[in-house]
């Protein structure tokens, strides 16, 4: 409390966070050595400070070699589920948004086969669309055509 009250500023009232000093600093040069070498398993170096009578526990160990291994890498972006894909493929490509107009491209990118039956799919809303049954037996053979197609692939 008194603190705030011989506080000539504010700012004389904030402490710094200075780093304690731990039973682990006289030992980092050796773990990060140790690490450096290729030695990355937290268990043997533990042992090893034990070994020397280190007074360290395994959770000081544990939460050094985790700095020295760095931010763990991202994960990849999850796949789209079966039923984002077929959203995208059935809804009129004017009402995706742009996140989904690139995730359907690139999921048509890998497979051949979706991507032809994502042209399938839009030449029949087209053909609904647009009133066009007269041209619904040239599209029905255009699927069969592409079917057998990728049927003999197989």
């Amino acid at each position: 409390m008194l603190r705030y009250t011989n506080a000539a500023r504010w700012q004389d009232t904030i402490r710094e966070n200075r780093s304690r000093p731990s039973r682990l600093d006289p030992y980092k040069p050796y773990l990060e050595r140790r690490f450096a070498e290729g030695c990355t398993s937290v268990t043997k170096l533990h042992g090893e400070l034990v070994a020397e009578q280190a007074p360290v526990t395994y959770g000081m160990v544990r939460t050094h070699i985790a700095t020295l291994r760095g931010a763990p890498t991202a994960a990849p972006p999850r796949p789209p589920t079966v039923r984002q894909v077929t959203g995208w493929l059935t809804r009129h490509p004017s009402t995706l948004a742009e996140e989904d107009r690139a995730g359907l491209k690139e999921v048509l990118a890998r497979c051949p086969e979706l991507d032809k039956a994502a042209g399938h799919v839009r030449s029949f809303g087209e053909m609904l669309t647009d009133r066009l049954g007269g041209t619904l037996r040239t599209w029905i053979d255009a699927v069969d055509a592409s079917h057998r197609l990728f049927a003999g692939r197989r």
